[in-house]
């Protein structure tokens, strides 16, 4: 990173910091931390003052209204934005927007950004992406996949079932990623398709109550009941699916890393704040020594976080092999930032864990971090097994 190149981003990440302290944080306390209700007006209003300050859309290209950061220059801008569970809302960084305009970025054609990325980049409506299937459907494993879209002489016949689908309702469209060859277990064969929302053959239904209140909406379940949509409607090209997904996911688990790294931060600091308040007799608990052991740990988790986000980041913007970097970036970080906010509802006690306080919110949406993107002990099977390939390769 140049001087001036380094000096944009703190100007950005400055800014950021202040509309979420100013402006973002009353929002989110004013509903509790909880999106799922929020008015669309309010996201609007938050999306223009994001945007009068400029750092509205970090991760999108200058031609589609963003700022055009790489991803090792969106990492303190993210991690400020994340800060408030409101705050990547209020900059259209949110997922799973945020990882849909990625591909409609990288993938879709130029009529296809301008029916779904130009609106979507500029907040005029929201999406959602379909991958999770119900038993014996994919899982988190893409290779099992059961939706299936078959072809015909109009285009493709989608039928399955996806559940856990983060904000579906109320999105403009979904990214819904088919098999259109090969057998379940087969690692090929899928196809992401664009569908409109109210598409005949396709349901919305039983919303989800989970930990996460911060999407638009809950996690529902789509029915796609011989869904039929034209060859435009394919998003890239036919049968590439499981590497579009894979690209999705390496960029999606940093920038998620990134906002809860916000989180962190914001925990450890009203850690810090209740430390150092003096009590009724005049003592600190900042001044015990347990206590300054758990702070320390937070400041430890929290940096070496960076470190490995910036790592990964790296190698994702010069092209270079990442998986390796991603997954390790993403099992440390995941678990980091529920002991960094555990560790600060143990300082402040039972203040800490009432309903309406932040931290309470914070503990509730980071825990599932571990889970999201592929669950942990997924990502410690696969750095392992990459790890093994290597020493064969070595050994051989």
């Amino acid at each position: 990173m140049t001087g001036s190149s380094a000096a944009i981003v703190a100007g950005l990440t400055k800014k950021t910091e202040l509309l979420v302290r100013q402006l973002v944080l009353p929002v989110e306390e004013q509903h509790g931390g909880n999106a799922h209700d929020l008015p669309d007006d309010v996201r609007r209003a938050l999306q223009t003052a994001a945007r009068t300050a400029g750092v509205f859309a970090p991760q999108v290209g200058a031609a589609f209204g963003g700022l055009g950061l790489n991803m090792r220059d969106r990492a303190p801008v993210f991690e400020a934005s994340g800060y408030s569970l409101f705050g990547p809302v209020a900059q259209n960084c949110a997922a799973p927007d945020e990882g849909n305009m990625h591909l409609l970025e990288r993938l879709a054609s130029p009529d296809q950004q301008i029916r779904y990325l130009l609106p979507l980049a500029a907040g005029r409506i929201r999406s959602c992406f379909a991958m999770t299937e119900p038993m014996p459907g994919n899982g988190f494993d893409p290779s099992a996949l059961h939706t299936t879209a078959e072809k015909t002489s109009c285009g493709w016949v989608i039928n399955g079932r996806k559940w856990f689908v983060t904000g579906a309702d109320g999105s403009a469209f979904a990214i819904v990623v088919a098999r259109t060859s090969g057998e379940p277990d087969s690692r090929s064969g899928a196809t992401m398709f664009l569908v409109d929302a109210g598409s005949p053959g396709l349901r919305v239904q039983h919303d989800r109550g989970t930990h996460r209140t911060t999407a638009f909406a809950r996690e529902s379940e789509l029915i796609f009941e011989n869904l039929e949509v034209s060859d435009d409607m394919v998003l890239g090209e036919v049968d590439r699916g499981f590497d579009y997904a894979q690209t999705r996911l390496w960029n999606t688990r940093l920038t998620n890393c990134m906002r809860w790294l916000g989180s962190a931060r914001r925990a450890a600091d009203i850690a810090v704040a209740r430390a150092a308040t003096p009590s009724s007799s005049g003592g600190r608990l900042g001044d015990l020594g347990m206590v300054q052991h758990l702070i320390a740990d937070n400041e430890i988790d929290i940096a070496a976080s960076r470190g490995l986000v910036e790592r990964a980041c790296l190698l994702l913007d010069a092209g270079e092999p990442s998986a390796q970097a991603t997954a390790i970036a993403k099992t440390f970080v995941a678990e980091a930032v529920g002991r960094v906010v555990d560790r600060s509802l143990q300082i402040c006690s039972a203040p800490g864990n009432t309903e309406d306080a932040p931290l309470s919110w914070l503990y509730r949406e980071v825990r599932l971090f571990r889970v999201d993107d592929g669950p942990l002990e997924t990502q410690r099977w696969a750095i392992a097994r990459r790890a093994l390939r290597a020493a064969d390769g070595r050994a051989s």
